[in-house]
């Protein structure tokens, strides 16, 4: 969701789309089943980047301070009526044997110190640094977390470049450490318009206080909400949900970088890019799909292209025919980038979930409550989309995928959906999925999932109830629990206040892996100390099954 700065207010409305050619090759399911069928051709766009400069170390550039602005943002679609709990297939209410992840760090992040909502709190961890993201601001971290820098404004990493719109603090962050290269990716979109841009920074070294390549990536006249990314051996790939100047859904984009060039500080970087528009099977889209990201020390096999993953439930806005997940592939052709192409490859059924939760009243946020206040706080099931991140693992044996999203998994009360999807050679398929909320009433939603080296998993999440404060937890298995199954639970922060006005949480939070291991788990996530307004704070935590090294 874009958040809108008190510069970017002066416009009103701010909303665009990519104004470009994308999708080689948009299909539609024909059945349940998911069997594609070809609908139309489009041709990739294929560019350049906008603009490109080299900053000065990020030590050296003069800090600016975070403002308070006390914004809301603007998040574009209604919230769809609920029907009713339509239940759910993989419902886990007990926790399988086993303990969760051994917590090792807990330490305060970035606050709210601009008074905007929601945070999008993000974050990654390199071989001796965490880097942290929220709106509007930044901070760098040691391992233990002493803080090295900030907590900055997000436009000081663009102070003086030829973007001007990239050095305003617009929002939805994400930060990246490609652990091939040791290279940090620190982005933000643009919302003052007319014309927009993906704003990219490219540490030139290791050091994420030092210099950085930085990039703006162009959407034209259309603004490209919700961009997520992630790194592949063969570009820095992008997915969007854009709004055309007049206010209406265009499309999702999907763009791929050069890495390569990105890495070199190429002024000249290609980029392609394909839109695909909303047509006549809009629930294959759905609010948005994640590019895979890549984890772990060994990269897919040479030529794997980058998948898409979106999500769609047969009960909601959009008239899916079933319960899935939807498959797209990405394949850039840097000889021949006209060659390009982006595909959909099949719909793969899923236990039966529902997404559309409950709030009060009709198109209202206002959905999970909170001890002390009648103020409900947001869900966001029931935007057809999975959560961040879609963590990307090769085992040798096979390829793997997880992912996340929340969903009405009791009635009344959130839960996490949780998925891997493999491929052995023939294909993707689901290989197992799990609806984690157990029997104690506390709702939890808003989570990432990520596997460490050995293929066991850690979900984190947020937490609330009428009894229980908004804050973090997480939970795990080891590869050897039984299939569909989480562990115990730990809290990585209890919460000790409510948030009192805005209804909004999230947008997404980060699970990420540890490059040095490849076995702890770092989070990030929101929580509440002292019942506020719009007082969120934000909590940075690794921990790791015992054995994993």
């Amino acid at each position: 969701m874009r958040t809108v700065s008190t510069a970017s207010r002066r416009r009103g409305l701010i909303v665009a789309i990519v104004g470009a050619a994308l999708v080689a090759s948009t299909l539609a399911v024909s059945s349940a089943s998911g069997a594609p069928e070809r609908q139309q051709q489009q041709k990739p766009k294929v560019s350049k980047v906008a603009a490109f400069d080299r900053s000065k170390p990020l030590r050296d550039l003069q800090v600016v301070a975070p403002r308070r602005t006390g914004t809301s943002p603007v998040e574009r679609g209604a919230v769809p009526r609920d029907t009713g709990y339509s239940g759910d297939a993989a419902l886990q209410t007990t926790p399988a044997a086993g303990d969760a992840p051994t917590l090792i760090q807990s330490f305060e992040g970035v606050p709210n110190i601009q008074q905007v909502s929601p945070p999008d709190p993000v974050g990654d961890v390199g071989p001796n640094h965490y880097v942290e993201m929220v709106n509007l601001s930044f901070a760098i971290y040691n391992k233990f977390g002493t803080k090295l820098f900030g907590p900055a404004d997000l436009g000081t990493l663009w102070q003086g470049f030829a973007i001007p719109h990239c050095s305003d603090s617009a929002g939805d962050p994400i930060v990246l450490h490609d652990q091939f290269a040791d290279r940090w990716i620190l982005t933000q979109f643009t919302a003052l318009g007319p014309n927009y841009w993906n704003c990219i920074a490219v540490s030139q070294t290791s050091d994420p206080l030092g210099a950085y390549f930085r990039y703006a990536v162009p959407t034209g006249l259309n603004f490209p909400d919700y961009p997520k990314y992630g790194v592949w051996p063969d570009g820095l790939y992008i997915s969007t949900r854009e709004f055309d100047p007049d206010d209406n859904f265009a499309g999702n984009g999907a763009y791929v970088v050069n890495k390569d060039q990105l890495y070199a500080g190429d002024p000249n970087a290609a980029v392609v890019s394909f839109l695909l528009p909303p047509g006549n099977t809009p629930w294959l889209r759905g609010d948005g799909l994640l590019p895979t990201d890549l984890d772990g020390n060994q990269p897919p096999p040479a030529g794997t292209p980058n998948f898409y993953v979106g999500s769609m439930d047969d009960g909601a806005q959009y008239g899916a025919p079933a319960d899935a997940l939807n498959v797209f592939e990405f394949h850039v052709d840097w000889a021949t980038p006209a060659a390009s192409t982006f595909t959909f490859t099949g719909s793969l059924p899923v236990a039966s979930f529902d997404s559309i939760f409950p709030c009060r009243g009709n198109n209202s946020r206002a959905c999970i409550p909170q001890p002390g206040t009648k103020n409900l706080i947001d869900v966001l099931s029931y935007r057809q989309r999975p959560i961040w991140r879609l963590a990307y693992r090769n085992f040798g044996t096979h390829q793997a995928m997880v992912t996340n999203q929340s969903v009405e998994a009791q009635p009344k009360l959130a839960g996490t959906r949780w998925y891997e999807l493999r491929n052995t050679g023939s294909g993707w398929s689901v290989f197992q999925q799990g609806t984690y909320s157990p029997a104690d009433k506390v709702h939890r939603w808003m989570g990432s999932i990520a596997m460490d080296e050995r293929g066991n998993m850690a979900l984190g999440y947020s937490v609330s109830s009428q009894q229980v404060f908004p804050g973090v937890r997480f939970t795990g298995r080891l590869a050897t629990a039984p299939l569909g199954t989480m562990q115990a639970e730990a809290s990585m922060i209890a919460g000790t206040g409510s948030q009192l006005v805005s209804n909004r949480w999230g947008d997404y939070t980060s699970m990420n892996v540890d490059p040095v291991d490849d076995c702890t788990f770092w989070y990030v996530n929101q929580y509440y100390r002292n019942s506020s307004n719009n007082g969120w704070q934000t909590r940075i935590g690794s921990f790791a099954f015992p054995g994993c090294s």
